[in-house]
């Protein structure tokens, strides 16, 4: 993913190489594999076992979602409901099945990757959180975290959400997830986003298109695609010089590149 103020050219495509204690962002052609909640088609989703599969598989990174219990602990888990139905908004961390693991032990697991840390605070939701105090409390555990702000990539479908992000702690990279942008609107939402300092565009790669890449990477902009598991689209991705590819089966994305 580019950083905040590159004018990424495709030959600067970014990727990561290994440090002693964690992945880092370097020049490369290589589209990154980000394995979605974790390594998905083999463990259960957004589980520690998961994540460290992803890591011995060889992702380059583990994308996990976020949300927040009664008593105010952030864990891992996609929907706002458990599998018996309880809103996990409103149950307390005490009482979450073992197998949610709280947003610090997850991140734990994750390592040495780098971790695309999804914040789920949807409106139709019942945990939605119109004040965005969980971008705050999300930003303050990854700021203390050791790894370093270059280990993070915060995305939310809600918009005011990421620009919080950027707002509060700028040196941690933020994007935009989306299904779609209307072709009459994606010069003003790439211009946009590039504006406010964010990193990258998530669209879905069922709607995404060659020309959207290289409009965003025109202004700076990575464009990373989610969930994509055919082979064959990958390699036309990479093609497109996507920077990055979430899949629950990197395996598959990593013996494409």
């Amino acid at each position: 993913m580019t950083p905040t103020g590159f004018a990424g050219r495709p030959e600067e495509r970014k990727s990561l190489r290994v440090s002693p204690c964690h992945q880092v962002w370097e020049s490369s052609s290589v589209t990154s594999i980000i394995a979605h909640r974790g390594a998905s088609k083999v463990e259960v989703e957004n589980t520690l076992a998961a994540f460290r599969r992803a890591a011995t598989m060889g992702a380059h990174a583990v994308e996990l979602d976020v949300r927040r219990t009664r008593d105010g602990v952030l864990v891992v888990h996609h929907n706002p409901t458990l599998a018996d139905g309880r809103v996990i908004a409103q149950c307390d961390h005490r009482d979450l099945p073992d197998h949610v693991p709280t947003l610090d032990e997850a991140l734990d697991a994750c390592s040495p990757l780098w971790v695309n840390v999804e914040i789920k605070n949807d409106s139709s939701e019942p945990d939605f959180d119109p004040t965005d105090t969980i971008a705050n409390e999300t930003i303050a555990l990854l700021a203390r975290r050791i790894e370093g702000d270059r280990a993070w990539l915060i995305s939310s479908f809600r918009r005011e959400t990421i620009d919080r992000c950027r707002e509060l702690r700028p040196t941690i990279r933020t994007a935009w997830l989306t299904v779609t942008i209307e072709p009459d609107a994606i010069t003003s939402v790439v211009n946009d986003l590039a504006a406010k300092g964010h990193t990258a565009l998530h669209p879905w790669h069922g709607t995404l298109t060659r020309d959207l890449i290289q409009r965003c990477h025109a202004v700076g902009l990575d464009v990373n695609t989610w969930t994509c598991d055919d082979p064959e689209r990958m390699s036309e991705l990479m093609v497109w010089e996507i920077d990055g590819i979430c899949t629950n089966r990197p395996d598959v994305g990593l013996a494409r590149l």
